[in-house]
Formats: C-alpha cells, sequence, structure tokens
C-alpha cells in the first residue's frame, strides 16, 4: 500500500484489495461495506445538516479544529474551552440534535456485527466533513460510559489516510488507505488505540466533489 493511492481523481482507489481486514484484536476494516447504500446515507446526511449545520469547533486549549462537524442522536459530542463532552443540546440552536436517521442506526449495528458486536446500539453520531489539506491528530475516544461498546468509522467521499496507533500516544500508528463506503470497527483490547486522520489530498468524487464525509458512530450514554 502506497500513498500514490492517494494522488489520482478515482473515487474508489482501494477496490482491489480485501472486503476484510483485520487491525488488531477486536479491530476490523470492511471494505466497501456501506457502498450499497450509499444514496440514503448521503440524504440523511443532508437532512442532519440542515437541522443542524456543520461547524469548526474549538479544542479547550482554544484551537480552531479543521474539520467540520455536526451530530445526530439523543447526544452529540462536543468541543469548547470548557472540555470535550456529549451533550444533548446543540449549543448553536439550543435545541436537542436531530434524531439518528434509521439508515445510520442500521448501518452502525450492521457493520458492528460483522466485527463480532452483536448488541451495538449507537446513541450519538459525530458527523465530520473533511476537505484536502485538513486533518485529524492522533487521540482517543475515552469520553463514553461504556468501554465494553465498539466504535463504527463510516468512510464516504474523497480517499483518507487512516492511521491506527497503540494504546500509548508515542506508540508509531499503522497507515490504512479508506475509500469510499469503507467502515472500520474498533473495540475489545483495541477500544482505545490512539487514532487519526492524516491531511487529506487533492482527489474528487463522483458524489461528493473535494470532500470526505465521516460518520462515527458511539454509544456515549
Amino acid at each position: 500500500m502506497t500513498l500514490d493511492l492517494f494522488g489520482d481523481a478515482l473515487d474508489d482507489p482501494t477496490d482491489g484489495l480485501p472486503a476484510r481486514e483485520p487491525l488488531g484484536p477486536g479491530a476490523l476494516l470492511l471494505r466497501r461495506f456501506a457502498r450499497p447504500r450509499e444514496a440514503e446515507l448521503l440524504d440523511a446526511v443532508d437532512r442532519v445538516q440542515a437541522a443542524a449545520p456543520l461547524r469548526h469547533m474549538v479544542t479547550p486549549g482554544g484551537f480552531r479544529m479543521s474539520v467540520a462537524m455536526t451530530n445526530c442522536g439523543a447526544l452529540g459530542w462536543v468541543s469548547d474551552l470548557a472540555g470535550y463532552r456529549y451533550d444533548p443540546i446543540d449549543p448553536d440552536s439550543a435545541r436537542p440534535w436531530p434524531a439518528m436517521p434509521e439508515a445510520f442506526r442500521r448501518l452502525a449495528t450492521e457493520a458492528a456485527a460483522a466485527a463480532g458486536f452483536e448488541d451495538f446500539e449507537p446513541d450519538a453520531c459525530l458527523v465530520n466533513r473533511y476537505v484536502p489539506g485538513t486533518r485529524l491528530s492522533l487521540h482517543q475516544d475515552r469520553n463514553e460510559r461504556d468501554m465494553r461498546q465498539p466504535i463504527v468509522s463510516v468512510s464516504l467521499g474523497i480517499p483518507a489516510m487512516f492511521q491506527f496507533g497503540g494504546d500509548r500516544r508515542a506508540d508509531r500508528p499503522a497507515r490504512v488507505p479508506l475509500g469510499h463506503g469503507d467502515v472500520v470497527v474498533w473495540g475489545g483490547p483495541s477500544r482505545l488505540r490512539f487514532h487519526g486522520v492524516l491531511p487529506l489530498k487533492e482527489a474528487s468524487h463522483r458524489l461528493l466533489g473535494e470532500s470526505r464525509i465521516n460518520l462515527t458512530f458511539r454509544k456515549a450514554g
């Protein structure tokens, strides 16, 4: 796997790679898993964004995040000067986050089951929009109450290079190319592994143009 996969405008540069790739104990990449549902997923993304527009949140340290975000579900992930947390209320509108679309919930539960997590029922979905040059630094997902529940991450649009590290920030991460429709599930022994996304390369997708949508499902409450 080489970075030159990401230097063209192909929608799906990972097409020739296996449909399933273990990334570690309790961690599995399901390539192209979401692709048959792209139309209903993108329609649902549009409805969520209409109800709760994307915004650039601020870290507790005062830095503006490069990735635009919004949420749906009973809880939404929020970052501001007060810290990272889940909140049932959208701070921009003072209203509850939009309900999680059934297409989202069904995809998340089926992907989790395919990775061995049979009873996953997400109550939070973080919607991220990346454009070329944006990135997400290595971090752990640790604001959730029940660490027995997995994370389910869905990629739509232009390719990204996912970093899947170890239990310490200093551990060197593996680089995993993600294409349109790929889903990564991690839990169990891998639940607290550091992960992130390298800066996106210039690319264009037939449905999303020069952007990537990432849906991250969690059981937060």
